[in-house]
């Protein structure tokens, strides 16, 4: 038998939007696990005591802006809409049924006036993750971290090439890579090698790609990665519950280990955490990275690659290093010796080239005119096979295989379910804020579901 059709659209009935709202829904959970009344603390100094119309409370404001980024919406005209229509988000917020929705506006305007060059956002993060330290979710033990590519709002074909402004490298970097260069010469009876500032030998200046829309970003070029323009995001998490603790905006043409001591210890200071291990991939495996986390006594597992050589010759691998005499031996017994050490760290020696002449294997072994084989050594290569080690143990296969369900899985999380795929603004510092509230989003809805499964 075939029901009636209903059409009770106009009819009044006397219930309360709480009523409305089911028990297990997402944004109720976040309701009552998050305690948003720092949002209040924090913003207040924005606002004016005495004077102007009573503003969107800010603690309502943010919920705003939180919905949009919990549900993708990366449009605010359509966010307004959304909310004016779901009665789960008129219940999150505070508003009843017929209770007027604020303008979309509201939400670009203070984002562009009252809160633009201020911590606002970073502050709301770093207040979020120590919410989930308190509920014992985060450890500061392990963290892994990784880089990922997010599309700028800029047409790649739109730019111009400007000449490359060459980053200053960290003084503190510089000034213990000379200290140690010129140790390492006069150990070996060498005279010191002074640091020169620039680069004489270089004729032409590099050019580089600048875009016309938004040249806050960069021009992306690596392998198995599309080209345009992007920003990177450097994410570190907590291998405890995938907490993340520091989320870092650059531009798509810088590398993965330059900002990753200075982040590092940022954490460390901000959240007062005793890092034990760290899990990272081939693009922070670095001499200087590998000697600084082993100096603060963490145990480090990196991927690392292996690049091929074009030219068939003998791999480095086959020549074995005898410390005592500080010497490599080819596989047919000839000695390599130490020649000099340059200002980029990298030792040399060389064998010598009236034994190689003789040598039947000289054609595999080096493509040299004059029948002499050399091989490089960083100073520092010594906390790079420490790595590798690290990475062989069992303990060093699990910790790199956490990897593929912590941070991985936060950047797959970001940007399939809260839109993190595309840049939502131009300019770094607005990248950064989308960022900030997508990784805090991340943190509430982890901290929500973990929470209520413990109370249920």
């Amino acid at each position: 038998m075939m029901g009636n059709q209903k059409n009770n659209r106009d009819e009044q009935v006397t219930v309360t939007i709480n009523d409305l709202i089911p028990d297990d829904h997402f944004l109720r959970r976040v309701e009552e696990t998050i305690d948003f009344s720092f949002i209040e603390e924090k913003l207040k100094p924005y606002y004016c005591d005495n004077n102007g119309r009573p503003s969107i409370h800010p603690i309502t404001l943010f919920k705003m802006m939180f919905i949009g980024y919990f549900y993708g919406v990366r449009s605010e005209r359509q966010l307004e809409k959304e909310i004016q229509m779901n009665i789960a988000y008129r219940w999150f917020l505070g508003y009843s049924i017929t209770d007027p929705v604020p303008d979309h506006s509201t939400i670009s305007f203070n984002r562009r006036t009252r809160f633009l060059h201020t911590s606002v956002f970073e502050d709301i993060f770093d207040e979020i993750v120590r919410q989930a330290q308190h509920h014992n979710m985060v450890g500061g033990r392990i963290l892994m971290t990784d880089s990922t590519h997010i599309k700028a709002n800029a047409n790649k074909n739109k730019f111009v090439r400007k000449i490359k402004v060459a980053k200053p490298k960290a003084k503190g970097y510089l000034d213990q890579l000379e200290k140690e260069v010129n140790e390492d010469r006069f150990i070996h009876g060498k005279k010191s090698k002074p640091r020169k500032d620039g680069d004489a030998k270089k004729k032409e200046p590099e050019m580089t790609r600048c875009s016309t829309t938004d040249p806050d970003s960069g021009f992306l070029m690596r392998d198995g990665k599309p080209r345009g323009f992007f920003y990177l995001d450097h994410r570190t998490v907590d291998a405890k519950f995938n907490i993340i603790t520091d989320t870092y905006i650059t531009p798509g043409n810088v590398s993965d280990s330059e900002p990753y001591l200075e982040r590092l210890q940022v954490q460390t200071t901000k959240f007062d955490f005793n890092v034990e291990a760290a899990a990272l991939d081939s693009g922070y495996f670095t001499g200087y990275i590998c000697k600084k986390l082993r100096e603060q006594k963490i145990f480090m597992v990196m991927g690392y690659r292996r690049f091929g050589s074009q030219k068939k010759v003998l791999p480095k691998r086959k020549f074995i290093y005898v410390p005592e005499k500080d010497v490599y031996v080819c596989p047919m017994g000839i000695m390599l010796r130490y020649s000099t050490t340059d200002r980029d760290g990298n030792r040399f020696y060389k064998s010598d080239p009236k034994e190689c002449a003789t040598c039947p294997h000289l054609n595999e072994c080096t493509t040299s005119k004059n029948k002499q084989r050399v091989i490089s050594n960083h100073i520092w290569e010594e906390h790079k096979e420490h790595a590798r080690q690290n990475k062989r143990t069992p303990e060093g296969k699990t910790l790199y295989r956490m990897r593929g369900h912590t941070i991985e899985r936060s950047f797959a999380d970001a940007k399939e379910l809260h839109a993190f795929r595309y840049a939502r603004f131009r300019g770094k510092e607005s990248v950064q804020e989308q960022a900030f509230m997508t990784a805090t989003c991340q943190n509430i809805k982890k901290m929500a579901l973990h929470l209520t499964r413990l109370v249920e």
